[in-house]
């Protein structure tokens, strides 16, 4: 019976040391799992970069395509405003009469001399300059007069202003009577100006402006002032 029962023993105690090497042998759990993450960590990196590098690609597409557009805009409206040459405007901006002679009857005349301030209007963004010039004055089409234009310069955006003077006189005329009558004497004044726009001293470029203005006399009253002048 002893025999039997230390044997039993010795065999129990075999068996536990055999469990004990098998779990001994056996990996650890926790640190396969940690070494997983490890791996799904490594190999997420690359990945996360790559993706980061992809991102600034994108936003550096986008500043450029952006940074185009906003060029584009710039020439266009820079085109369409400051290098765009636009013909000067020439008028008859005031005018007065110094002295007024007028004869009636069978013959019907006039003879007065006129003070009139021009204008010379240049929107452009660079200097009109202009050569000499002459106004002529019409009645009903029948020359009365004539005065010069000196050659001058009208800054850019800007009005250059001058005054003239002109003699002007007509006799014998079969429609004038009737006018003098009725207190209007109607003139008309026409002139063409040529010379070039200069932009940024570069650039020039050739244009030429017309005037067609209508000024109204009156002839009753002692001062025999313009009434209205009208310009196309």
């Amino acid at each position: 019976m002893m025999h039997l029962s230390l044997s039993l023993s010795l065999t129990s105690i075999k068996k536990n040391s055999y469990i004990m090497a098998e779990k001994e042998q056996q990996p650890a759990y926790p640190l396969a799992s940690t070494n997983g993450y490890a791996r799904s960590d490594q190999e997420a990196g690359p990945e996360h970069a790559k993706e980061l590098r992809r991102k600034k690609r994108m936003k550096c597409f986008i500043y450029i395509v952006a940074f185009v557009i906003f060029q584009t805009a710039i020439i266009a409206l820079f085109g369409l405003t400051i290098m765009k040459v636009r013909g000067p405007k020439f008028r008859v901006r005031s005018a007065t009469i110094d002295s007024f002679q007028v004869g009636t009857g069978t013959s019907p005349s006039f003879n007065l001399t006129m003070k009139a301030e021009l204008g010379v209007k240049n929107t452009n963004f660079g200097s009109y300059k202009f050569d000499n010039s002459t106004i002529n004055f019409f009645y009903k089409g029948i020359p009365v007069g004539s005065t010069n234009v000196l050659k001058s310069r009208a800054k850019l955006r800007s009005t250059k202003k001058f005054i003239i003077e002109v003699d002007l006189s007509l006799t014998g005329n079969s429609d004038l009577g009737a006018d003098l009558t009725s207190g209007v004497l109607q003139l008309t004044s026409q002139s063409s100006l040529r010379g070039k726009v200069e932009l940024f001293k570069v650039m020039k470029k050739k244009k030429s402006t017309n005037m067609n203005c209508t000024m109204d006399i009156n002839t009753t009253n002692t001062t025999h002032q313009v009434q209205i002048v009208a310009c196309k």
